[in-house]
């Protein structure tokens, strides 16, 4: 089984990645770190500020074809990130959807009103951002909008995010009950 969990920045993709990892044994994949591996070997002209259309169709193709390599070998992988487009089934031919699911997080509007502090307070919880201060609050909102709006619209999973951020172990518990209905 594959797992992709997309989402906005600053959602908790790696901290769900790294509690289903706990939870499953399944390995998991950063596509963060795919990219900046990418980018810090010169082999691109992009940088990490480039825009996330042209990161994801940079790191998209090379996640759905390892994605394609564990299915085809009877192997789990969790892939987390922000690259993963909302179409992603179309890159599947039919055989693999049975064994690929894919999760969107997303947090609402009062939530990021109420928590932007927290939010913050949590971003290197995992991972260390070397630069977090193009985060803002109206951002923030906008492209966590444009999240549920397009899970809303393709038919993709999405665990919306209001009133307080639940337990990661609860919440890695929560996607691997919906993903298995």
């Amino acid at each position: 089984m594959v797992i992709f969990i997309g989402g906005a920045t600053h959602t908790g993709k790696t901290l769900l990645a790294q509690n289903l990892m706990e939870e499953t044994g399944y390995p998991y994949l950063s596509l963060d770190h795919l990219k900046m591996g990418l980018l810090r070997s010169g082999m691109l002209e992009l940088t990490p500020e480039s825009p996330d259309a042209d990161i994801t169709a940079l790191v998209w193709p090379i996640a759905r074809e390892m994605a394609k390599m564990a299915i085809e070998n009877e192997q789990n992988l969790i892939i987390e990130g922000c690259y993963i487009p909302f179409d992603w089934r179309n890159d599947f031919e039919d055989g693999y959807h049975p064994k690929v699911n894919a999760v969107f997080l997303a947090m609402d509007k009062s939530y990021i009103r109420d928590h932007f502090s927290d939010i913050k307070a949590h971003a290197n919880d995992i991972e260390r951002r070397l630069d977090d201060s193009s985060l803002n609050l109206e951002r923030l909102a906008r492209d966590n909008a444009k999240i549920i709006d397009s899970c809303r619209r393709s038919g993709n999973l999405c665990i919306v995010i209001h009133g307080s951020y639940p337990n990661a172990a609860n919440l890695a518990q929560e996607v691997l009950k919906k993903i298995s209905q």
